[in-house]
């Protein structure tokens, strides 16, 4: 889990610029079902883009993201977003991005999701991710989907990290 690799790392006086952990909860799930709600869509089908803009909802399985704003790029000869046979691409969050699974929950002002990589990047003037009453600050966070590896970079300080006590499972 996340916390026990990041104590782990507290220990350690090279914690300055970067954290690397484990975000389980956050993995990439192909085989279920993604609703996504917005106050409205806007499907470009010649530019192979969709907007969603207004309160901007995705949920699949235990992971919801929300976000002000979310722009769809997705490929393929002959696919359509409303027929439900486009590849996504890259996925665009704007205005407040708010990602949550399970006890994790990462805040910032933009993300991106690239299908190709499997990688979700959160940026902003700062980023937090937190899991109970643990807390990690940062301007950059990279999650790879397809491991639930994630990496917390600094504002070009150092990255900041609350840890509880209370919070280390009993052993």
């Amino acid at each position: 889990m996340i916390v026990a690799a990041v104590l782990s790392l507290a220990a350690s006086p090279v914690l300055a610029q970067a954290t690397t952990s484990q975000m389980e909860g956050m993995k990439l799930s192909n085989d279920e079902p993604i609703q996504i709600e917005s106050d409205q869509l806007e499907i470009k089908e010649q530019e192979k883009t969709a907007y969603f803009t207004g309160n901007v909802k995705v949920v699949q399985g235990t992971t919801t993201m929300r976000a002000g704003k979310m722009t769809v790029l997705y490929t393929g000869e002959g696919s359509s977003m409303t027929s439900g046979n486009a590849d996504i691409d890259k996925i665009y969050l704007d205005d407040k991005v708010l990602l949550t699974s399970g006890t994790q929950q990462a805040t910032a002002q933009k993300g991106e999701f690239d299908m190709a990589s499997q990688t979700f990047i959160l940026t902003g003037e700062q980023v937090v991710l937190s899991e109970g009453t643990n807390v990690f600050k940062g301007c950059k966070l990279t999650v790879y989907m397809n491991t639930g590896e994630a990496r917390l970079d600094a504002c070009g300080g150092r990255v900041e990290i609350l840890l509880d006590p209370k919070s280390r499972q009993q052993q």
